[in-house]
């Protein structure tokens, strides 16, 4: 079984639904059958590698809603992660563009440890607070889970990459993709947005009772709870563009 993931690094919801779907393949008695890769998607290609504002006030702007209620928003999902053993802090985090990650996801991908890499770049934004436009800081996560961080250096310092995060994100367009984390499960059925663990699972149980040979996508989506439709930043369980 293949499961197509397009997120991006700093999307809160993607990192929530990234966890939630590994509470249900563990639950899932084929988990070792299954396939994950992680799709790029930004969420703002054009975001600024440093900003003077913090994300609270960024949210603010671009919602054009009070500073109180974007930080109100944010503590709810500070909230939401903890429930799934997720650190975030936002007081503390530092917004920029992410397409020098993506690019790194991807070189992960080739040494087989985009899975591994993926989950050290979202902790590290949400959690420790690292600048992800930093190539040093990029080349050190590449080294934490054991890639080399000193061609993962050289490679940030060239293009490289560059058309396969395109390529994902060309994807994502013609899926009409527009918002994340967005789950394909082998090219048939699609979940939007960071369902409960329990749909994951119903899904995963699905797709493996059936042929799979349809292309067609069908969307799988379940009511969110109270604090994923009322948050400000993101709604219905992703982040739109």
């Amino acid at each position: 079984m293949k499961i197509e993931i397009w997120s991006d690094f700093v999307c809160p919801f993607c990192y929530i639904g990234k966890r939630r779907l590994e509470m249900a393949l563990d639950k899932f008695e084929y988990k070792d059958e299954v396939e994950i890769t992680f799709r790029s998607f930004e969420l703002d290609p054009s975001a600024q590698k440093k900003y003077d504002e913090n994300i609270h006030q960024l949210i603010a702007k671009k919602y054009g809603i009070p500073v109180e209620q974007a930080k109100a928003s944010n503590d709810q999902l500070v909230e939401q992660a903890k429930t799934l053993g997720l650190e975030y802090n936002f007081d503390t985090l530092i917004p920029t563009n992410t397409f020098d990650a993506h690019r790194l996801s991807h070189y992960g991908k080739s040494e087989g440890k985009m899975n591994e890499l993926s989950e050290r770049i979202l902790k590290a934004y949400f959690t420790d607070s690292l600048d992800l436009s930093d190539h040093t800081v990029l080349s050190k996560l590449a080294g934490e889970v054991g890639l080399d961080s000193k061609k993962a250096l050289e490679i940030l310092s060239t293009d490289q990459y560059a058309l396969d995060v395109r390529k994902d994100e060309e994807r994502a367009s013609a899926l009409r993709i527009s918002g994340v984390p967005f789950f394909v499960f082998n090219n048939k059925y699609a979940v939007s947005g960071a369902q409960s663990s329990d749909l994951f699972l119903d899904v995963l149980k699905k797709v493996r009772n059936e042929e799979l040979s349809s292309p067609v996508i069908e969307f799988l989506t379940e009511k969110l709870d109270k604090d994923d439709s009322e948050s400000n930043t993101c709604s219905d369980g992703k982040c739109e563009i």
